[in-house]
């Protein structure tokens, strides 16, 4: 798939290595720590469990909480509920998939145990492939093989990873978003919108990445050389548009139409089974054998905009209460690091920002300076796409979403903190390197990068710089909080 380099390969050993560690802490502290009685959703089981399916449920029952059941409930059961429908239908194909895989195994495992064997495996395999993918990414765009690979052991380390650990998309979304930019990089636009696309099916703000493609086409015009008849690539800069934005909104577009064939087509029900109909009773959950919901009659009728306003009470300013302090406080470090990127980036380049970044400023002093890394002008498109994620999660979203929603879509996250790394912290040029080959394009010939740095920094904490510290200090403890309270129905979702 991808070169094995030096820093790729040593990537994608910190990857499983911190992989493996993560399932390793959640069955830890799922099995010291009770859990606490959270009014989450929690269905009933439908078949039996032997004595392998507890030990499994033991073992991997902390990736089952807070949001993974819902995705756990529609991979077994399939959309019986109606805000069921708030999660969309590309992880739990991916769990099917990796159920049946394992269907050899189900005299000893019943179809959860099954389920659960998948979310470890896979979100596993494809949180490990997002590194490499960041990586990859990072050389593409940075041109700098000290920030990509900083970036992606950053990613290993991610705030965000007990939801690419448990039965969450964002492992998922965060390789298909990272490889389909990876894709544009290289001009390769086709692939890359089926990949969006993809990402769209797993995530509703995969709907955002249209911009990504819309904004390469616009460079690809502008760039072109002037002809006497204008309209013809006009035409197909718009054509291009419209099929990206097709092709990105089909997948939400099929999946609101299959809510409404549902709840609002008449000979769609499906028989419910009875401790299912009974748990939509008791929590009063609308199904498909109920009546007809009011967002059936909205002349554009998507059931998602309606979940998100009555079940999630997701809305402008909704979210500005007192009682939330709390939550804001734990997204508050993440909005600081986007804020940070903003900043340093919009004030090193304010020229390049006004124009888009289709233009860099003819009076540039010192034009070589911030040709690569975070500084460099093809970052520009990522920090807009990350700091519009920002704004929207902070404004409209519940703000705790924060961490995961930016750090499953945004390699903005990681490259800044990988920046400041790279720019402040004096340790870093005395750890051990190792030769570095890049691929024609990436960077200069002769350049080295470091043996896994990241761990260098960590042996010798107290030598840290301030700023070194408070990054890594809040990638470890917001690793380590995750894991330790979200693993037990705690709040941290």
């Amino acid at each position: 798939m991808w070169p094995l380099d030096p820093s790729r390969k040593e990537v994608l050993r910190f990857a499983v290595s911190c992989r493996v560690l993560t399932l390793v802490l959640q069955a830890l502290f799922n099995a010291i720590i009770p859990d606490h009685h959270a009014e989450a959703f929690s269905p009933p089981r439908l078949t039996p469990s032997g004595s392998v399916d507890q030990i499994v449920e033991g073992l991997l029952g902390g990736l089952s909480h807070w949001d993974a059941e819902h995705f756990l409930f529609i991979a077994e059961c399939g959309y019986l509920y109606e805000h069921n429908f708030a999660f969309f239908p590309g992880f739990p194909l991916a769990l099917l998939v990796g159920a049946e895989l394992l269907r050899p195994l189900w005299p000893l495992l019943n179809l959860r145990s099954r389920l659960l064997i998948s979310v470890a495996l896979l979100n596993s395999l494809f949180s490990v492939l997002a590194a490499v993918a960041l990586h990859d990414l990072g050389c593409l765009v940075l041109r700098c093989p000290y920030q990509a690979f900083y970036g992606a052991l950053l990613f290993c380390l991610s705030p965000a990873n007990v939801f690419l650990a448990a039965g969450y998309s964002e492992a998922l979304f965060a390789l298909l978003t990272f490889s389909a930019m990876g894709q544009l990089e290289r001009g390769r636009s086709w692939t890359s919108g089926l990949l969006f696309a993809l990402a769209t099916g797993v995530r509703s703000n995969g709907l955002v990445n249209i911009g990504f493609l819309v904004y390469s086409q616009c460079q690809g015009f502008l760039s072109s050389p002037m002809v006497l008849n204008p309209l013809r690539p006009l035409l197909k800069l718009m054509g291009s548009v419209f099929l990206s934005m097709f092709a990105l909104g089909l997948p939400f577009a099929l999946f609101q139409y299959y809510g409404y064939t549902q709840f609002c087509l008449s000979g769609s029900v499906r028989p419910i089974p009875e401790p299912l109909r009974q748990l939509a009773v008791d929590k009063g959950y609308r199904t498909v054998e109920g009546n007809e919901p009011p967002w059936c009659s909205w002349e554009l009728p998507l059931i998602y905009s309606y979940i998100q306003d009555i079940y999630w009470n997701v809305g402008f300013l909704r979210y500005y209460e007192l009682k939330q302090v709390p939550n804001f406080l734990l997204a508050t470090p993440m909005a600081i690091l986007v804020a940070g990127a903003t900043w340093t980036y919009v004030t090193t380049h304010p020229w390049l920002c006004v124009t888009l970044g289709m233009q860099r400023s003819k009076n540039s002093k010192t034009p070589e300076k911030s040709d690569r890394g975070f500084l460099g002008p093809r970052v520009f498109v990522y920090l807009v796409h990350a700091a519009a994620l920002a704004l929207f999660g902070g404004l409209c979203m519940h703000v705790q979403v924060l961490t995961r929603f930016l750090g499953s879509s945004t390699p903005l996250v990681y490259w800044f903190p990988a920046y400041l790394l790279h720019n402040q912290e004096p340790l870093l040029r005395s750890l051990e390197t190792v030769p570095w080959k890049p691929r024609v394009g990436d960077s200069l010939p002769g350049q080295m990068v470091h043996r896994n740095s990241i761990m260098g920094l960590l042996y010798n904490w107290k030598t840290c710089s301030l700023v070194t510290r408070c990054i890594l200090g809040y990638f470890l403890s917001y690793w380590l909080l995750g894991l330790l309270l979200h693993c037990n129905f705690l709040p941290w979702t």
